[in-house]
């Protein structure tokens, strides 16, 4: 045998959940195993341990000496987990955001496909008639009328899950009650890796008849390409019925529907109202699922039986059979950012997964980031304007409320709990927002100065009234709330400033005829809660909702008039550049709140600057031209979006630590790029909150004029950190495209 015929060995480039930057080399598992492939999982020997990780790709030469490469132990995947447009998208993401790839895929995936567990098609238990029920008439039970009613279905459909039974309004009580007379059994199946045939009709109610400007935006859409499309609609003017349309010319066609929400709380009310229109498998992904939960619906999206996938930020990586459209609702909101580990933009990335996937993006909100307002500037969107309520339904009226030198009651001026009062009178619903939970965000002794802090955050402690205790909304740090002062023993503490526990006492005091509804994290915690508050508040009846920005994204509250602002300043003085966008975005989404059906609404913002021309200008003239006077200003002072920029952040226990690393960083930065009038460099400096959890943080930004700048020096950056001793003496991280400097 000839040195040519000899054939090349086969190495396996393995991605490794791990923070080093780079891919692993392995040999084939032992004769008689299956061979892995690009895209599916694979266990390795990784130091002492076993590890799942992902393949990426099979090549004929290693950089490391034969000898020295393991091989797999274990093939997970006959066929690729992941297809290879959509893992070529995962390696762009992993490369862009600057994060370890096998760190960022491992963080994509499922908990239990993590953990090694079968990705192979599930079982699915159904219900049918058994032989005693096939025999009976379908009257047999006419003095049971949902067991009547449910053996009628079960005639007509052969055989139904559990929740196609409780969405049809029958209880489990009324299925059990027939499996106990032996009339309905249990049956177990494969279920179907291709999707099954439509629904003949698919829609389950007929769509609402659009307006004229409503449907020219629909019309705007091209479903067979990629286009990117900025929805701006006033709060209330139809945007949800777009999507609605828009997401049956898709799946009439058998392709799929992938849609993005902020929240978790907002699932309930949206996946209601797709249940109600559509009569077809939708998914639901989000993080407040168990991980069987969270695997099935990520099967069911990927294996295309699902043709409506909805979830919360990281649905965004799901794989579809059939993608056809991606809609990103409440675009502008901060929770698409993830804030730590793997620090992506799931708005941004549906763009560039819809345009890899060649399909249509729509990105809808009332008041759209700048960053996609500036995308519209340049033509990468198209942008689709929606101003008006559907008819008889008028925005709601202003109120600027000026509160200096007024006498405040925790916060409320008499001239709100006037309009409060006169609200509830007329039998309808105010809402009232405050952006701080708990009962008071500061406690203080009114003798010596004495204020209760936070022993491992620069913060204050916030008491929380109802459990008697002060707790630190950073770390958790929590302790009981004292009854005199720990420095002179006064008993003369005073709470200072307002929390939604305080709005709800007062309020209750105020209105103790009317129900008060508090929804913060605090009240929202256990899991039906918000659905069983919103139930009460849809019910009509006069009451009060207090509550922090929960309240304020996308909810449809249709017997709200009245919403009320307290304490929303702070926003307008922030370090945090961005600050004054959200503070916009944030008073005109709560503001969308009230008069969303046809009851005149009206908003009262309370504020000791009144008189500040952005408050003025966001009042009078609307987001639209509040947002055309920020860009000017960003465009000004060259920071995003007209900018790219990037945040190098250090956590140490001393200050002295952190600063120091970063100052290393800035000089190694400068080496590999001096400063110029298109790429700078700002700090290192304190973080807003310099000390959290007992470390101290600081950070270093970097603006760039242009993206290609920028990239590849973090890039190179990253790489010379890995062999930086100092580096392992500090907890650093890389930010791209930030939305949050805190």
């Amino acid at each position: 045998m000839t040195i040519s015929s000899v054939k090349p060995p086969q190495i396996y480039r393995v991605a490794v959940p791990s923070p080093l930057r780079r891919l692993f080399d392995y040999l084939p598992p032992a004769e008689g195993s299956d061979r892995p492939v690009p895209g599916g999982r694979v266990t390795v020997p990784f130091g002492r341990r076993q590890v799942t990780a992902m393949v990426i790709a099979v090549a004929s030469h290693s950089d490391q000496q034969l000898a020295k490469l393991k091989p797999v132990s274990a093939v997970l995947d006959r066929e690729p987990l992941i297809p290879a447009p959509l893992l070529q998208f995962y390696l762009w993401a992993s490369d862009y955001y600057q994060h370890p790839v096998g760190d960022a895929l491992a963080s994509i995936l499922p908990a239990l496909l993590r953990q090694g567990a079968s990705a192979a098609g599930e079982t699915a238990a159904y219900w049918q008639l058994s032989r005693h029920g096939l025999g009976l008439p379908a009257t047999a039970l006419s003095r049971a009328k949902k067991q009547q009613q449910l053996l009628q279905l079960l005639m007509s459909r052969t055989r139904l899950s559990t929740r196609a039974i409780t969405d049809a309004g029958i209880s489990r009580d009324s299925l059990r009650a027939l499996v106990d007379k032996g009339l309905v059994e249990s049956v177990t199946e494969p279920v179907p890796r291709a999707a099954a045939p439509l629904a003949e009709p698919l829609l389950a109610e007929t769509p609402l008849e659009l307006r004229p400007e409503q449907q020219r935006a629909l019309d705007s859409l091209v479903f067979d390409r990629f286009n990117g499309y900025l929805l701006q609609g006033e709060t209330g003017s139809g945007k949800t019925e777009i999507y609605l349309q828009a997401i049956a010319e898709v799946v009439r066609h058998g392709r799929q529907a992938l849609v993005l929400i902020p929240e978790i709380n907002l699932t309930p009310q949206t996946l209601g109202r797709f249940r109600q229109r559509f009569d077809c498998e939708i998914a639901v992904l989000h993080s407040g699922l168990t991980d069987r939960e969270r695997l099935l619906a990520w099967q069911a999206a990927r294996d295309g039986r699902a043709r409506i996938l909805l979830g919360t930020r990281s649905a965004v990586f799901t794989p579809l059979a059939a993608p056809g459209i991606i809609i990103v609702d409440e675009e502008h909101d901060g929770s698409y950012k993830q804030q730590d580990g793997f620090r992506y933009s799931a708005r941004d990335l549906a763009v560039m997964r819809g345009s890899r996937e060649n399909i249509p993006v729509i990105l809808g909100s009332a008041t759209p980031s700048l960053e996609s307002l500036a995308n519209c500037e340049r033509g990468r969107y198209q942008l689709l304007t929606l101003t008006e309520r559907p008819a008889g339904v008028e925005k709601p009226r202003w109120r600027l409320l000026d509160v200096r030198r007024s006498e405040l009651r925790a916060g409320f001026s008499a001239p709100l709990i006037d309009a409060i009062g006169e609200t509830l009178a007329n039998g309808n619903q105010a809402l009232v927002f405050l952006n701080r939970r708990g009962y008071s965000p500061l406690i203080v002794c009114h003798d010596c100065g004495w204020l209760a802090e936070c022993p491992r955050c620069s913060a204050r402690l916030t008491v929380h009234l109802r459990h008697r205790r002060l707790l630190c909304h950073h770390c958790e740090f929590q302790q009981p709330l004292p009854d005199r002062c720990p420095d002179c023993a006064s008993h003369n503490l005073t709470f200072v400033g307002q929390g939604t526990e305080r709005g709800e006492a007062v309020l209750g005091e105020l209105f103790p005829e009317v129900p008060v509804l508090r929804i913060d994290r605090d009240t929202t915690r256990r899991k039906g809660t918000m659905e069983n508050l919103l139930d009460e508040v849809n019910r009509g009846q006069p009451c009060i909702l207090v509550g922090t920005q929960m309240l304020a994204k996308g909810h449809h509250f249709p017997h709200v008039t009245l919403a009320a602002l307290l304490d929303v300043d702070g926003g307008l003085f922030s370090a945090d550049f961005r600050a004054i966008e959200r503070m916009g975005q944030l008073i005109t989404q709560v503001a969308g709140r009230a008069g969303r059906e046809h009851k005149p609404g009206a908003v009262i913002l309370q504020s000791h600057l009144c008189d500040h021309p952005l408050l003025g200008q966001l009042t009078l003239e609307g987001y639209g031209a509040f947002a055309a006077t920020l860009l000017a200003q960003r465009r000004l002072a060259g920071l995003p979006p007209y900018s790219h920029l990037a945040l190098m952040r250090a956590e140490a226990e001393s200050g002295d630590g952190a600063e120091q690393f970063l100052q290393l960083v800035r000089h190694q930065l400068e080496t590999l790029s001096p400063p110029t009038p298109a790429l700078r460099y700002l700090g290192p400096l304190p973080s807003p909150m310099e000390r959290r959890n007992d470390r101290y943080r600081f950070q270093l930004a970097v603006f760039a004029d242009q993206r290609a700048d920028l990239h590849p020096l973090i890039s190179r950056l990253c790489l010379w950190l890995e062999g930086e001793r100092s580096a392992r003496k500090v907890r650093w991280s890389v930010d791209m495209d930030p939305q949050d400097m805190l």
